[in-house]
This record gives C-alpha cells, structure tokens and sequence, in this order.
C-alpha cells in the first residue's frame, strides 16, 4: 500500500521516525505574549524554552488551517492522519475540512481524532504502520486503530505548572498550592481526549514509581505493546522510566522521544509524558 501518515506538531517524533513511517508534519502556530510562533522543524527547542520561561503574559497554541492539510493530502493516494484530541484543539476539525476540499476521488483520507497528544499521537502513528505492514487495510484497520485509541493510555507529569496557569487550564490557586507544596501533578487523558488528575508526586523516584503503577493499574497485557516516552529536557527522568518498564513489564519496545514545540508549551521544562 503506497501511503504517508499525517500528524499535527503536537505529536513528538524524531527525524529518524518521521522518515521510516513516511510521515507529514503540519505546524500549529504558538504564542507567547504577543509574540507567534510557527512549530515546524525551524523551531530550536532549547531557545524556544528560555523564552518561554520569561514570558509573563498568556501563552497558548492555535491549530493549523484546513489548506495546510489539503496540501499535504494531494501528495498521496491514501493519507492516514493522527491529531491532537479534538477536546483540546480544533486541529481534528481543520484536517476534517482539509479533506473536504479534495476533489480527487483518488485521495483517500481518514483522519483519526486522537484523544491524546504528544507521545499519544506517535504511538497511534506506529500503530497504523505496524498494521499496514501486517496487512491490515481499509475499514478493518480504521476500525482497529479506533479500537487502538479508545484504549490507549496517556499519562504526564509536569515540574511546572506555571503555563497550565497561564493559559487557564489550572486555576491560579491550585497551580500556587502546587507549587509551595512542591508537588507534582500526575495528569492523563479521560479516555474521551481531556485532561484530569489522578494523582500526586513528589521527586523523580516517585514519578517513575507513579507511571509505572498506572501501567499495573490498567491491567493491560503489555507483551505485544509498545510504550512511547516523550520529555521536555529531561532525558534523564525519561531514561529511568524506560529501564523500570523494562524492568518491570514486557513491552515490545519502548521508544523515548525528545517533546516537539506544542508538548514543550503545555509540559513546560522537565514534564514527562507516558502513552501505551
């Protein structure tokens, strides 16, 4: 099957990954202050969050329009594209409308809603290729890869919560007593592509602890799946967390991937994010 794998800026890859799954990457525009920002592979990371850090005022995201998608979708006969949760953005409704505007029959799209983001949306990337090269097509493999997303899991913690603050995802009191308690939140996807918290952590061997007990907790057989690891400049912490899987589970592999412009701005320096 002659194919490319379409992804918002939101879903954190590396070169090496976006060449072997022959994958697109469409930016979404970030804001610091008054100040945009075009999340594509000109973006240098480390600047992007000494910036960020001194920025005072609101910072946030916007999605890409519909032409960038359509452009992307002229390029191939069948185009599978993963995006960030539709609760979360309207970068699902623009690749939705991308694909309206084809008037090739020959172009086939599907665009799949996430639920997720960042490590979510890279794990579900994997997902379609791996069931393409087992040979998997049409409706039975969108309908697997729906099945895919509504049980995968999407867990982070953040060091900082300063930017959830900032854009009003996290009031200003609780974000305050997070951060004089010294505590950090362990956030994840509701299964229905919003954010809520299940739990607290304090230190990194209690992160790495709490991520792994959500792994027990799911009750998953993790023999044939594969865990994504994505981190804001914390190798480090992502590294320990891949030898406790290990360690601990029999995931068929655990990739661990560096956050893209998007996660960096909503993970903030140090947030850790686990898919699997």
């Amino acid at each position: 099957m002659t194919y490319q794998i379409v992804v918002d800026s939101c879903c954190d890859l590396t070169d090496d990954i976006k060449q072997t799954l022959n994958m697109k990457v469409v930016p979404l525009n970030l804001y610091l202050g008054d100040k945009e920002i075009i999340d594509d592979e000109t973006l240098d990371i480390a600047s992007f969050i000494e910036e960020m850090q001194a920025c005072t005022g609101k910072v946030g995201s916007a999605a890409p329009s519909p032409s960038l998608y359509h452009e992307l979708y002229e390029q191939s006969p069948q185009t599978f594209v993963v995006t960030l949760s539709s609760k979360l953005s309207s970068s699902y409704s623009s690749a939705v409308l991308g694909a309206d505007m084809l008037e090739k029959s020959d172009h086939n799209v599907h665009v799949f809603d996430s639920k997720s983001a960042a490590a979510g949306e890279m794990l579900i990337a994997f997902q379609i290729r791996d069931l393409i090269e087992s040979g998997v097509q049409g409706e039975e493999l969108i309908t697997q890869v729906e099945q895919f997303i509504n049980e995968m899991k999407t867990y982070f913690v953040l060091d900082n919560v300063d930017n959830l603050m900032k854009n009003g995802r996290l009031s200003k009191v609780k974000g305050k007593i997070i951060s004089i308690l010294n505590i950090k939140p362990l956030l994840g996807s509701d299964g229905d592509g919003n954010i809520t918290q299940y739990s607290t952590c304090k230190g990194q061997t209690k992160i790495v602890k709490k991520m792994a007990e959500t792994v027990v907790d799911s009750g998953k057989d993790t023999a044939d799946l594969r865990a994504v690891i994505s981190h804001c400049n914390n190798e480090p912490l992502a590294l320990r967390l891949q030898q406790q899987l290990v360690e601990q589970f029999q995931f068929k592999d655990i990739v661990v991937v560096p956050t893209g412009g998007v996660s960096s701005l909503y993970a903030n320096d140090k947030g850790i994010i686990l898919a699997y």
